[in-house]
């Protein structure tokens, strides 16, 4: 479950500064301003997520103290992927941005709409 929420909000950020990347801001600018206007919809469906698993996690109701560890580590999970896609992967869009662009996308040396 939290999987899936951190690959879609990894996808929307990156690309959101991939766009940025190919409108002429450089790598730095692209992972920057991609992390701070995704980080409302990025966080906005992480908490939704975690709303959604209060209930688990509290392990209220018949055999809730056997599926309430479960609640738990689901919202553990998606809270450190959330910050690990707002602070981490920015940066390391911008380090592999930075090596992919020193070589050429396309095996055609005169192929100009390589990116």
């Amino acid at each position: 479950m939290a999987i899936g929420v951190s690959v879609a909000n990894a996808i929307l950020l990156l690309t959101f500064a991939e766009q940025q990347r190919k409108a002429g801001l450089t790598a730095n600018e692209a992972a920057t301003t991609g992390a701070r206007n995704r980080l409302r919809p990025i966080v906005m469906t992480a908490c939704a997520m975690v709303a959604g698993m209060i209930p688990l996690a509290l392990g209220l109701g018949e055999g809730g103290d056997q599926s309430a560890p479960l609640g738990r580590a689901v919202i553990g999970g998606l809270l450190a992927s959330t910050a690990a896609v707002l602070f981490v992967l920015p940066a390391l869009y911008a380090m592999a941005q930075r090596k992919v662009s020193a070589a050429s996308a396309s095996l055609h040396p005169d192929d100009v709409t390589a990116d």
